[in-house]
């Protein structure tokens, strides 16, 4: 009797434990696109799409513009050869032998074309129904002309991650002159212009992200939070509208 009586208690704390560390999906879509690329405008509609059909605390688009289409006669003012290198790290991971746009990551787990609507459907149809490893925060928000400062706070098992905290833009149309799509007015969102990683090394911190000089007065800004391993596995996100 005793010994059943330990038992019950060892479960009762395991299941407290993994309850603890089990928290509402969160599913993060990172588009590799481009303004000089024909096909992209296909995928940022997409995603565009997704982002208004879901909700902000269970769905996050990410909108990265990669810099090796500049050459073709458009310079996408969003791009960034650090955005083409994240892609890369993404490449290695999954061993492909290129990179492409429009990509989806999803979760950083998997990739596929970034216009195919149906696998997307049935992608965010699984991941919205598997829990998060880590739920996040933030709070205390304090804008100013030159960048944002904030506080989070992190819950779930942390060893060996790391956190992304990314500044993007939630909507810009852009008059495109040059290059596969000129002639065309290119509607894009959620598009990432600042983001830069921290080490985990406690659940609580300030931080804060510059506001780059192409976002504009008129711009409307979003401020997401993201949790990966190093293996680039995301185990949980939060964003928020500022």
């Amino acid at each position: 009797m005793q010994k059943l009586f330990l038992i019950l208690i060892i479960l009762f704390f395991y299941s407290n434990t993994e309850k603890k560390d089990s928290f509402e999906p969160v599913v993060v879509l990172e588009l590799f696109t481009s303004q000089g690329c024909s096909s992209c405008p296909s995928a940022d509609e997409l995603l565009k799409n997704i982002k208004f059909k879901n909700k902000q605390s269970e769905v996050i688009t990410l909108s990265y513009h990669v810099d090796y289409w500049n050459y073709i006669g458009w310079k996408d003012p969003f791009s960034k050869s650090d955005y083409t290198d994240k892609q890369r790290d993404y490449s290695r991971k999954f061993n492909t032998s290129t990179i492409y746009t429009p990509q989806i990551v999803v979760n950083g787990k998997e990739h596929f074309v970034g216009s195919n609507k149906t696998i997307m459907d049935a992608k965010l149809k699984s991941y919205l129904k598997t829990p998060s490893s880590n739920n996040i925060k933030i709070y205390d928000i304090k804008k100013d002309a030159d960048g944002i400062d904030f506080k989070y706070e992190i819950e779930g098992k942390t060893f060996d991650k790391r956190m992304r905290f990314i500044l993007v833009i939630n909507e810009r149309n852009t008059e495109i002159s040059r290059g596969e799509n000129r002639n065309r007015v290119l509607k894009n969102d959620n598009i990432v212009v600042e983001e830069f990683r921290v080490k985990i090394n406690k659940t609580t911190g300030n931080a804060r992200i510059v506001i780059p000089e192409v976002v504009k007065a008129r711009d409307k800004l979003s401020l997401i939070a993201i949790v990966e391993t190093s293996n680039l596995d995301i185990t949980g996100g939060f964003q928020i509208m500022l």
